[in-house]
């Protein structure tokens, strides 16, 4: 595996840094190196934020933001598109939270040299946890299409995050996601 780099948009309050930390946790449990870190703009809940995560399976010294990401997670989809897409690479993927069809979000972003993979994680994320908060959803979905870490490692991760009822919750969202993500062929 060569370093696989991941921006994840989101607004203050839906889980970015969580979600990106969860993968890194996950990616180190399995032997290889990762980091996550947030970039922050104004710090109050609603206003856009973005996270990183790297994952490589040699060591990583750079703590630069991530400019052209090979993988664009966006857990707001009312979030500008030219805020996402920026920089992300051809043949990269955008996995969005949308209820939109795959055909509908190529058609609405204008690129066709990306692959594209849509899961409705608010809608799960209520049906699960009963609020919202899409983190774990995308987590779920992000590594069905790009396989980091494996699902049982995510797992492992939540349950030593969050507990009792929270940790299921959580896992069930990311299972969930992870059944239900919908991406271009």
């Amino acid at each position: 595996m060569s370093r696989i780099e991941i921006r994840w948009h989101g607004r203050g309050g839906q889980g970015a840094v969580t979600a990106a930390v969860i993968v890194a946790e996950a990616a180190i449990a399995e032997g290889k190196y990762a980091q996550a870190y947030p970039e922050f703009g104004a710090e109050r809940r609603g206003a856009p934020v973005r996270a990183y995560t790297r994952v490589d399976t040699n060591p990583i010294y750079t703590r630069a933001p991530i400019r052209n990401p090979d993988v664009v997670v966006v857990l707001d989809p009312s979030l500008p598109k030219e805020l996402y897409l920026e920089g992300l690479k051809s043949g990269g993927y955008l996995i969005i939270n949308t209820k939109k069809s795959v055909k509908e979000v190529y058609e609405s972003i204008g690129r066709s040299d990306i692959r594209v993979a849509v899961v409705d994680a608010t809608r799960i994320a209520l049906e699960t946890l009963g609020v919202p908060i899409v983190n774990t959803a995308m987590v779920g979905a992000l590594v069905r299409v790009v396989p980091i870490a494996r699902i049982e490692t995510i797992e492992e991760v939540i349950r030593a995050s969050f507990s009792g009822r929270l940790a299921e919750a959580n896992i069930s969202a990311v299972r969930r996601a992870y059944e239900e993500v919908k991406v271009s062929t």
